[in-house]
């Protein structure tokens, strides 16, 4: 099995193969070059030699010419003829000065020769000279290597400094931020151009990230209010070596972000709008099949009223569900929510989680206003906030207040507080974090797998709004506040 290259980035100085059967000459070498900084690596024979070059990739190999079984010139053709080491620099150290001992060499492959007896101002300098070409060839074949994956990548790749102010940028990056490939990246700062275009969540690490490694995840999104197609870049900071800047990633997460959403609003949409009406549908009719005398004929109208009824609902609400999750989630059309539309919303939920204490408060003024979710996604939101309230409370019977207030500029906060538990600074961080950060891999179980949160803060920041949860300022409990565009119905 062929060996991994070495990593050369990692390496802090040249490495020097001296190759030679002589333990005078080897030990000669090293005190030469030991001054220099050099690491040093030794083989005693041919043999070895090859090998040892094989394995170790080194900067340069002084080779010795004069060895038992291989001489220098086999070990140099071997190293020529093996693609992963054909371009290490070798140097042939000989007694043979004459000329065709030199051509044999150069037909072998050599690089070039030091006489001996060796001068020590003469191997410093040759050693110096070709371990810093050499190091330089390396680092630039690296960086064409590099250069091809990223510019052939999916992702988006950049480098900043520490300035924020954009050294490099590939074909994908320059495209999500807006850049042509002619553009000059002279003067053009990463978070500037991505606040431009995008949202910047969650809004707490994304402050003065530019100068300093930001707390994860970051987020950029492009809402479709513009009419553009819903986009979700994850960024992530891969480190660079030497304090040369970073080095990030814009990683489109859109079809895994919004399918998996599209799994918890749909357990959402199931759990509430089906287990009413199917409640209503199997209570009448179990309640015919297992009555042992005969039931009046009223009775039995009233029931088979009451049971048609629910299906008649049972069948409008899978239309609803079916319809909810038919259209992929890239493609729904965007639609508007008048806030005239809670009370109805909010009625079924309330029934569902049996709250007892679910107090409204929407000026009239304000109900024909309008956020831009689609009545089905405010619902979700609606129902995951009171579950919550519900399942947290010491009791589970919160109470629970809902207020709408209109502040400058147009927007529009639905306020919900409850009196249940109170949380930590750290929490409140924690809270819209999205469950995939944390663990990539769904197992297919949607209970407790704590999405309801940062879901709602994926459709809140799509929407062009934003949430923040509080601590009550007097008492036990917290305060959800989503804050959308009041827009035109």
């Amino acid at each position: 099995m062929t060996p991994a290259p070495p990593n050369i980035s990692e390496r802090t100085s040249p490495l020097v193969l001296i190759v030679d059967d002589e333990p005078r000459g080897r030990d000669l070498l090293e005190a030469l070059l030991r001054p220099l900084g050099c690491r040093l690596e030794f083989a005693t024979d041919g043999r070895q030699a090859y090998n040892r070059t094989v394995a170790l990739q080194p900067d340069l190999v002084l080779l010795d010419v004069m060895m038992p079984e291989l001489d220098g010139f086999e070990v140099c053709r071997l190293i020529r003829a093996n693609p992963l080491v054909a371009e290490v620099p070798v140097v042939m150290v000989t007694a043979l000065d004459d000329r065709g001992s030199r051509l044999a060499g150069i037909q072998a492959g050599a690089d070039d020769f030091l006489n001996k007896p060796i001068e020590g101002v003469e191997v410093r300098a040759r050693v110096t000279t070709i371990t810093r070409l050499n190091r330089y060839r390396r680092l630039q074949t690296e960086r064409n290597k590099f250069s091809f994956i990223a510019e052939t990548s999916p992702d988006g790749y950049c480098v900043v400094n520490h300035d924020d102010e954009l050294t490099y940028a590939n074909a994908q990056a320059r495209r999500r931020l807006g850049l042509t490939p002619e553009d000059s990246l002279a003067g053009k700062f990463f978070t500037k151009l991505a606040h431009e275009h995008y949202r910047l969540e969650p809004v707490s690490n994304w402050s003065n990230w530019a100068r300093q490694k930001a707390a994860s995840p970051l987020y950029m999104v492009r809402t479709t209010a513009a009419g553009e197609a819903l986009l979700w870049l994850e960024v992530d900071e891969l480190p660079l070596p030497d304090g040369q800047g970073r080095l990030l990633r814009l990683h489109d997460i859109t079809e895994p972000l919004t399918n998996q959403r599209d799994i918890w609003k749909f357990h959402k949409a199931v759990s509430h709008k089906l287990r009413t009406p199917l409640n209503g549908l199997c209570g009448p009719l179990e309640l015919l099949v297992t009555t042992e005398a005969s039931v009046p004929f009223a009775e039995v109208t009233d029931l088979a009223q009451i049971a048609l009824e629910s299906a008649n609902r049972f069948e409008k609400q899978i239309s609803e569900v079916l319809n909810f999750v038919a259209p992929p989630a890239t493609v729904r059309a965007p639609s508007t929510t008048a806030m005239a539309s809670l009370p109805t919303l909010l009625r079924p939920i309330q029934v569902n989680l049996g709250i007892l204490f679910v107090d409204l408060d929407l000026p009239a003024e304000l109900r024909t206003h309008c956020v831009p979710l689609p009545e089905a996604a405010l619902e979700v939101i609606l129902a995951e906030l009171l579950e919550n309230a519900r399942k947290f409370h010491p009791r589970h019977q919160p109470k629970i207040t809902i207020k709408v207030t209109r502040g400058d500029g147009g927007w529009l906060a639905i306020q919900v507080a409850d009196d249940g538990l109170t949380l930590s600074p750290g929490e409140l961080e924690l809270v819209w974090t999205p469950y995939y950060q944390v663990e990539k891999n769904l197992t297919g179980e949607v209970d407790g797998m704590g999405l309801g949160l940062p879901m709602i803060a994926s459709l809140i920041w799509e929407a062009g709004g934003s949430c923040r949860m509080s601590n009550r300022p007097a008492g036990a409990g917290v305060i959800v506040e989503l804050v959308l565009p009041s827009v035109p119905q």
